[in-house]
């Protein structure tokens, strides 16, 4: 069935008011134009939206041409995940980089100056921070994309960052509720399933939830998560139990909650995304992130059907949709009211980031190494990407390199030949390796033995969680591979 929003049609237009769907291009299509004038009171941008800030900035003035109030979506850590910089690297560490310098007020004026950027270009909700404590070494997903693994650690960091954005009038949605740290399964490809008791999820995972909620996060994201402590039978996207009963209940939490992707395969997979967009809000969450990976109009409609459906099937009190679709235009009304001037240039900080990403170098050099003069070889010990991250951003040090040591080459190498194929394309040259998370890639560490036992001036650059012991004439640790900690690397590497 196919549902048409009329003006005296509340049901479907609170249904359609509680999607925040994707799309694909780099302007608004017309029926997305067309829905925001039937109720939809939100649009989500994901790289495929992006070419440039000047563009995204008139991508929105096109969106609020027809909705003045409509809420404009992004995910923008910054970091590994960015959005608004996709094409070129992130001109921000990301929270692990952050985590590492462990200081708030920089960690606050890094999500501010991000927030500046974002309200520039005319968004104003922003899906983040990641508030999860990476407490699994493994963990596939979140990695470089949290504070850390200590919960306090976490806690105030991202207290500081939802302070900072919100300063600037973009409204941070802190995620992965309850937790996503303790997963060795990326929930974009299956459920992920957490085992630990309640007690230890209070202690640990929620903790830093409760200081978002009382920084005044304005939202909260759930996970595609199974954790039998709190709900035995559904994942918290679609408990009640952990999104009504905890996090309103317990943690006192009044603004927006919002699902992560719905058509991941943690939820298409297992309830279809029809039956889980209903399942979820019935649950308590107010609004239906989708457009990560299906980004088209039957998608929105077929969305919307099944939540008018729900309600006309009594799955889904009616009370509770529209309880929904009021907390989104709440949200949209705070943005609204918090929608910068124009005038708070004079309070721009351009070069935080890159400060940011410096402090957060942790270098290991051996006694003989001197700074690089001549240009290397970098190779790059690639891993195949998280769909959170994506595989479209550049990453590495060679771009940075080449800038300050002219001549520079680079290569890309994987597998159980890395090393030797590192070591033949380089031939006389010194080699700079970068590796992503050596201690999860046991290939990785195979192709540093192999380098460094023929090599030993070979250079070390990591720029994932560097639980590996360092090791190479230098070692470089970045925390993250932002195109700011490549420069920060590299500036490292060639002693500048």
């Amino acid at each position: 069935m196919t549902t048409i929003a009329r003006a005296t049609d509340t049901l479907t237009r609170d249904a359609l008011t509680v999607l925040q769907p994707g799309f694909a291009g780099t302007t608004a299509p017309d029926w997305l134009l067309r829905r925001l004038g039937e109720g939809l009171a939100s649009v989500a941008l994901f790289g495929r939206n992006v070419t440039s800030p000047e563009q995204v900035a008139a991508l929105t003035a096109q969106l609020r041409a027809e909705h003045e109030d409509v809420l404009v979506a992004i995910d923008e850590e910054g970091g590994d995940v960015t959005r608004l910089e996709v094409r070129t690297g992130s001109s921000f560490p990301g929270n692990h980089a952050l985590g590492a310098v462990d200081d708030v007020g920089l960690t606050r004026a890094v999500a501010a100056e991000l927030g500046r950027r974002l309200a520039a270009a005319g968004v104003d909700f922003n899906w983040a921070p990641s508030a999860d404590v990476n407490s699994n070494p493994d963990n596939p997903v979140i990695g470089v994309r949290a504070f850390g693994a200590d919960t306090d650690l976490v806690a105030r960091h991202t207290a500081a960052y939802v302070t900072g954005m919100q300063s600037v009038g973009v409204a941070t949605c802190t995620k992965h509720f309850p937790g996503h740290g303790d997963t060795g399964v990326d929930s974009h490809h299956a459920m992920p399933r957490i085992d630990v008791s309640a007690e230890v999820l209070a202690e640990r995972d929620l903790v830093p939830f409760r200081a978002a909620i009382a920084a005044g996060s304005r939202a909260v994201m759930s996970a595609h998560i199974l954790v039998p402590a709190l709900d035995p039978d559904r994942p918290a996207t679609l408990s009640r139990r952990i999104l009504t009963d905890l996090l309103r209940g317990e943690l006192g939490y009044d603004g927006l909650i919002v699902t992560d992707g719905i058509e991941m395969k943690a939820i298409a997979g297992t309830y279809g995304i029809e039956r889980g967009t209903a399942m979820a809000i019935a649950a308590g969450a107010d609004a239906i992130c989708v457009g990560g990976g299906l980004c088209d109009e039957g998608t929105v409609r077929r969305l919307s059907d099944a939540l008018v459906e729900a309600v006309r099937a009594g799955e889904l009190p009616e009370e509770r949709l529209a309880d929904a679709a009021e907390r989104v235009r709440a949200l949209a009304r705070w943005t609204a009211a918090h929608r910068p001037d124009g005038r708070d240039g004079d309070t721009a900080d351009g070069d935080v980031g890159l400060r940011a990403a410096r402090r957060a170098l942790r270098v290991t050099v051996a006694e003989d190494f001197a700074p690089l003069t001549e240009p290397p070889y970098v190779a790059a010990f690639s891993p195949v990407a998280n769909i959170a991250v994506g595989d479209e951003t550049p990453w590495g040090v060679a771009a940075e390199l080449v800038r300050l040591l002219p001549g520079t080459e680079t290569g890309s190498f994987g597998g159980t030949d890395a090393g030797a194929g590192a070591l033949a394309a380089a031939g006389s040259r010194r080699i700079v390796a970068v590796v992503r998370d050596e201690h999860r890639h046991p290939w990785m560490g195979a192709a540093l033995d192999v380098l460094l036992a023929a090599r030993p001036d070979t250079v070390v650059v990591e720029m994932g969680v560097p639980r590996a012991e360092p090791r190479g004439a230098l070692h470089v640790a970045t925390h993250g591979a932002a195109r700011v900690c490549g420069r920060a690397a590299a500036e490292a590497v060639a002693g500048v």
